[in-house]
């Protein structure tokens, strides 16, 4: 079969050509590829920026919209952002660099506030990217600053992921149960998380979803709750180069597999807990621990954290809320597996009634603001 060239363009309407030529050239420094005829024009084509477009005297078309992405916001704008060319068309001119601020909800404060979340609530599942069903653990996602989210791939098998980054300032992919498969830039070959594993993704870390079982559940937690999820079309995973110790925005690549983990004592008597690595692989801003119930009767507990989300992978509990606002003696909640929580700063609370087999996956952030000024300052677009 004979190979044949092809390629898009953008048609857009004009009434005086001569005029948008020179906008087109000389204000948004695209380049002139063919004008037709000589004579008398009628069309030109032109391209630059990554774009393609014709303009053509009287076109039933739209004008449209041009949205330029730059590092030099000066060079197009000279002030103004937002540009009229002669044919009608708008040119929005915005940074290179995504920025949570323009993006959504990602405030420097975070709305603090007790959640509860539970399974049967039939809060619903949501088909987001890659076929993947979502279900959101944080409905108010503290007013913008973090996301949770309890993710499934009916049937498992192959994913029909493409190679990506994502716009976060942190990023755990926790696996609640089966288990899936993943590449990761500079990680070396696939890793298999299992029931129990789980991982960081830095900003700006390439990876690809692979393969997965059919009973396969996640715990995807997300700093901001908003953030952009970017294909990168010229990668291939995995990488040749194997960096383990690489470092994006500050923050390592960190594996943990339960099966090799230590259990040791957890901030809460009658409780033992599996340290993940998070806390040193970003630098303490987060911290990721997998806490099993032991014996007797908890004490209650006031943590001072920015964030403080916990999931039960197993058992049943009952959470005893002993200062909520409205009611100042003490609020009980029965919670089983799959159920979630979280506690605002200084919040005291219980664990009673655990069962014997009761495990708890426990997400604290601590320094919010610093992570966010971080993430607002760096580029992860572009490979370190």
């Amino acid at each position: 079969m004979k190979d044949s060239a092809a390629f898009a363009e953008v048609l857009l309407p004009s009434q005086d050509l001569r005029a948008d030529l020179d906008f087109f050239t000389e204000i948004l420094g695209m380049r002139l590829d063919s004008i037709y005829p000589a004579d008398d024009p009628v069309s030109a084509s032109l391209s630059g920026h990554g774009l393609r477009i014709t303009i053509q005297k009287n076109a039933d078309v739209s004008p449209g919209i041009i949205r330029i992405r730059t590092d030099d916001l000066e060079r197009f704008t000279q002030g103004d952002p937002h540009l009229i060319a002669p044919n009608g068309t708008v040119v929005e001119v915005t940074a290179l660099t995504e920025n949570i601020e323009s993006n959504g909800p990602g405030p420097m404060e975070i709305h603090h506030e007790f959640v509860i979340r539970r399974l049967y609530d039939e809060a619903p599942w949501i088909v987001g990217r890659a076929d993947m069903h979502y279900r959101d653990l944080i409905p108010s996602r503290l007013g913008g600053a973090v996301i949770a989210s309890h993710i499934r791939i009916p049937g498992g098998g192959p994913i029909p992921d493409q190679v990506h980054f994502h716009t976060v300032s942190f990023q755990l992919i926790f696996c609640y149960r089966g288990w899936v498969d993943v590449l990761y830039e500079d990680q070396g070959e696939m890793i298999h998380l299992h029931a129990g594993d789980c991982v960081t993704q830095p900003p700006g870390i390439r990876h690809r979803v692979c393969f997965a079982s059919e009973d396969i559940e996640v715990i995807e937690i997300g700093v901001p709750a908003m953030h952009t999820t970017t294909i990168d079309h010229e990668m291939t995973l995995p990488t040749a180069e194997h960096a383990p110790d690489r470092q994006w925005q500050q923050q390592k690549f960190v594996h943990h597999i339960a099966e090799k983990a230590d259990w040791q004592p957890f901030r809460l008597p009658g409780f033992i807990c599996r340290e993940t690595g998070v806390s040193e692989g970003t630098g303490g801003i987060a911290n990721v621990q997998v806490a099993r119930y032991e014996k007797g009767n908890p004490p209650s507990s006031t943590l001072n954290t920015d964030v403080h989300f916990t999931f039960i992978t197993k058992g049943r509990m009952s959470l005893n809320i002993l200062n909520i606002d409205d009611n100042p003696n003490c609020s009980s909640y029965d919670l089983g597996r799959g159920d979630s929580f979280v506690l605002p700063p200084l919040m005291t609370a219980r664990y009673n009634r655990c069962s014997d087999d009761l495990e708890l996956l426990e997400v604290t952030v601590q320094g919010y603001g610093e992570m966010h000024k971080r993430f607002l300052n760096g580029d992860i677009s572009q490979r370190a």
